[in-house]
C-alpha cells in the first residue's frame, strides 16, 4: 500500500510541474490549471490511503466541503480589478494552514517528545514544523495585511514606527526564534510547555504584520509574490516534517517559482528585496510636477480630437494602467484598436512587468478581452519602438510611465526602469482626474506639451473615442 502511495504522490507532483508548465502562455493556462487540479485531486486520494483511519476521512471530508463552499464562490465571481487583493488571501489561508498544522503536529506529540507507534522525535520533523510555523505565521498575517491595503480597509501609505521599526521587527524575529530553539532543545527531555508554541506563532504573526505594514502601496505587487514564496517553503517544511512528498514537492515549486518572480519584479523597479521589506516606499509625499516651486497646467482633451490623432497614426501604442482595471475597459479597447486597425494603423500594448496590482494582471485584462497575445509587447520589447511612434494611449497608468524614473535624481522612483511613453510623437493620457498613481508622487509627463489628457472614466472614454472613430 505504501508503494502505491508514493506512486500516486509522484503522479500528482509530475501533474504539478507540467500544469506549472501550461501557465507560461495564455493558449494553455486552462488547460495548466486543469491538470494541476487533477493532480491535487490525486494527491488527496493518496493521502486517504496513507491514513488508512476511515474514522479520520469523515474529517477530512467535512474539510474538503468546506474549502469548496469557501473557495469557489470568490474565485467565479471576484472582478478581475480585485484579483490581486484574492490571490493575497488565497495565499494568506496557505500559510495559516501550514502554522496550524505545525501547531497540531506540536499537540499531538506533546510538545514533540512522545510519537505514536514507538517513533522517537527525529531533527526533520521538529526543525521542519517549527520552521512551518514561523514561515507560516508571517505569511498569514502579512498577506492580510496585503489584502487590506489593497481592498483599501487599510492605507495604501506606509505605516510603521519609524527608527524604532526595525528594532521592533529584529525583537519580534527573536521572541519568535528563541520559542523555536527552547521547543527544540525541550523535545528530548520530556517537551515544553504549550504556551511557548503560543508565543512562537504569535511573535510570528506580529512580525508578519509589522513587516508588511511599513511598506507601501507601489511595493505590494512585490510583496506579495515574495508572501506567496514564503507560503512555498513553509508548505515543504511541513511536508518534510509529515513526511508527505507531494507537499514538499508542491511546496518547493511554489517557493523557487514565487522567489524567481519576486526578484524579476524587484529589478523591474531598481529596488533590492531587503529595501522593499524595510518599508517606506510607496504613498509617500507627493513629488513637484515642475521644478523649482514652478505649477504647470495640464492640456485637455476631447474624445473627437483623440480620435482623428490615432486615425492618421502610423503606429498607436496603448500602455494600459490600473485605471482601465477599475474601468473594465479592456473591452471598449480591444473594439477601438480593430477600428484603428481597420484604417491601417498598426497597433500594440507596452507592458510594464508591475503594472496594476499583481505579475501578468494587465496580459490577464487584454487576454480577456481576446487581445492577441503577439502585440503585447513586454518593456524590454517595446521601449526602443516609443521614438518612432505617432500616439502613445496611456490608459490609467501613472508611476511606470513617469519619466522623473530616469531624470530626476530626487525623485522616490529614479532608477526604476519605466516605459518610454514621454518619447512618442504624441501622447493622450485617460485618467479620472490629475490625482497621483499608487506610489503617491507626481507624474510630468502629464504637463508635457506633447501630452494631452482625456479625463473621466475610462471605460466611456475609450467608448466615446470609438464612436468618433466610427464616424470619421
Amino acid at each position: 500500500m505504501d508503494y502505491l502511495v508514493n506512486i500516486l504522490y509522484i503522479v500528482a507532483f509530475s501533474m504539478f510541474i507540467y500544469g506549472l508548465m501550461g501557465l507560461t502562455g495564455p493558449k494553455t493556462a486552462v488547460r495548466g490549471n486543469q491538470i494541476a487540479a487533477v493532480g491535487m485531486a490525486i494527491a488527496v486520494i493518496a493521502t486517504l490511503i496513507a491514513i488508512r483511519d476511515t474514522s479520520q476521512w469523515i474529517l477530512i471530508a467535512l474539510g474538503l466541503v468546506v474549502g469548496v463552499a469557501l473557495g469557489i464562490p470568490p474565485a467565479r465571481y471576484t472582478k478581475m480589478t480585485a484579483m490581486p487583493q484574492l490571490v493575497a488571501l488565497f495565499n494568506g489561508v496557505g500559510g495559516g494552514t501550514v502554522a496550524l498544522i505545525a501547531w497540531a503536529e506540536f499537540l499531538d506529540t506533546s510538545g514533540f517528545s512522545n510519537f505514536k507507534h514507538g517513533e522517537e522525535p527525529t531533527a526533520h520533523i521538529i526543525v521542519g514544523s517549527l520552521f512551518a510555523a514561523i514561515i507560516g505565521s508571517i505569511s498569514f498575517w502579512g498577506s492580510l495585511v496585503a489584502f487590506g491595503k489593497l481592498q483599501e480597509i487599510l492605507p495604501g501609505r506606509p505605516i510603521g514606527l519609524g527608527r524604532l521599526q526595525q528594532p521592533v521587527n529584529l525583537l519580534l524575529l527573536i521572541v519568535a526564534v528563541g520559542a523555536a530553539v527552547l521547543i527544540g532543545l525541550g523535545a528530548s527531555e520530556g517537551g515544553v510547555d504549550p504556551w511557548w508554541m503560543v508565543i512562537l506563532l504569535v511573535g510570528a504573526g506580529v512580525l508578519g504584520l509589522m513587516v508588511v505594514l511599513p511598506i507601501g502601496g507601489a511595493d505590494m505587487p512585490v510583496v506579495i509574490s515574495l508572501l506567496n514564496a514564503l507560503t512555498g517553503l513553509s508548505a515543504a517544511a511541513a511536508g518534510l516534517a509529515l513526511n508527505n512528498t507531494a507537499m514538499i514537492v508542491a511546496g518547493m515549486i511554489v517557493g523557487a517559482s514565487g522567489t524567481i518572480l519576486t526578484n524579476l519584479m524587484a529589478k523591474a523597479m531598481n529596488r533590492s528585496i531587503p529595501a522593499i521589506v524595510a518599508g517606506g516606499f510607496g504613498g509617500g509625499s507627493v513629488a513637484v510636477a515642475a521644478g523649482a516651486g514652478e505649477q504647470r497646467q495640464a492640456k485637455a482633451t476631447s474624445a473627437a480630437d483623440a480620435a482623428i490623432q490615432m486615425a492618421y497614426a502610423n503606429q498607436v501604442i496603448v500602455v494600459p494602467g490600473y485605471g482601465m482595471a477599475v474601468a473594465q475597459a479592456q473591452h471598449a479597447v480591444k473594439e477601438m484598436a480593430s477600428l484603428l486597425e481597420a484604417k491601417g494603423v498598426e497597433v500594440k500594448y507596452a507592458i510594464h512587468p508591475v503594472a496594476g496590482r499583481m505579475p501578468g494582471h494587465m496580459n490577464v485584462l487584454l487576454a480577456e478581452a481576446d487581445v492577441e497575445y503577439d502585440v503585447m509587447k513586454e518593456m524590454d520589447d517595446i521601449n526602443g519602438e516609443f521614438n518612432r511612434t505617432d500616439v502613445a494611449l496611456v490608459i490609467g497608468a501613472n508611476d511606470v510611465t513617469n519619466p522623473s524614473a530616469r531624470e530626476d535624481a530626487s525623485s522616490p522612483i529614479y532608477g526604476m526602469p519605466v516605459l518610454n511613453v514621454d518619447q512618442a510623437r504624441s501622447v493622450i493620457v485617460l485618467k479620472r482626474s490629475m490625482n497621483s498613481g499608487f506610489a503617491g508622487i507626481d507624474n510630468p509627463l502629464f504637463y508635457a506639451d506633447h501630452t494631452s489628457m482625456l479625463f473621466g472614466d475610462a471605460k466611456k472614454s475609450v467608448g466615446a473615442v470609438t464612436e468618433e472613430l466610427k464616424a470619421l
